[in-house]
């Protein structure tokens, strides 16, 4: 069980964030591919690899056959494998960036508001905000929860739903080779 959740932990943590990094890039954070839409979308093909953990698990080891509570306990070690992954990479990138990243999204982020025809005080109140994010980003106990706090609820979310789907014998079974 230990291998299967930490060798699809391994795969799903590093394909989401090697994608995100190289989007970030290549894109120079002005277009989709540095988007929180691709991002997210990014995680949820990445945390596919909690249901064909699940699936290996189910179908190798025990013959076919996995309740609920197993199946779940796999798919959220996979997520949090993942998510440490993803945590521990990211800090390296952004320590190599000298922590580049947050002054670009908060600084694109205000010209964002500014774009949508926010002024005055509401500006002033959104700016406020972001600069708090900012100030926040820059402490080491707040930025890397709120890094695995980005992937793991969704982690989890396929969890649960992989679990839900694959208790069931006859979803997916395996294939027996003649």
């Amino acid at each position: 069980m230990q291998k299967i959740a930490i060798t699809y932990g391994i795969l799903s943590g590093t394909i989401t964030i090697l994608t995100l990094i190289l989007g970030l890039v290549v894109s120079d954070g002005g277009s989709f591919l540095s988007s929180e839409t691709f991002g997210y979308l990014t995680m949820l093909v990445a945390l596919s690899m909690i249901f064909i953990g699940i699936k290996r698990y189910r179908d190798q080891e025990l013959g076919g056959v996995i309740r609920f509570l197993p199946a779940f306990a796999m798919g959220l070690a996979i997520a949090v494998i993942a998510g440490v992954i993803y945590t521990v990479v990211w800090e390296l990138y952004s320590m190599s960036t000298n922590y580049a990243f947050i002054d670009s999204y908060v600084n694109s982020a205000i010209e964002a508001k500014r774009a949508a025809g926010l002024t005055g005080e509401r500006l002033a109140l959104e700016i406020a905000a972001l600069e708090e994010m900012r100030a926040n980003y820059g402490k080491f106990y707040i930025r890397m929860p709120m890094t695995f706090l980005e992937i793991f609820p969704v982690g989890l979310i396929i969890a649960l739903i992989s679990a839900a789907l694959l208790r069931n014998p006859k979803f997916l079974p395996a294939r027996q080779i003649s």
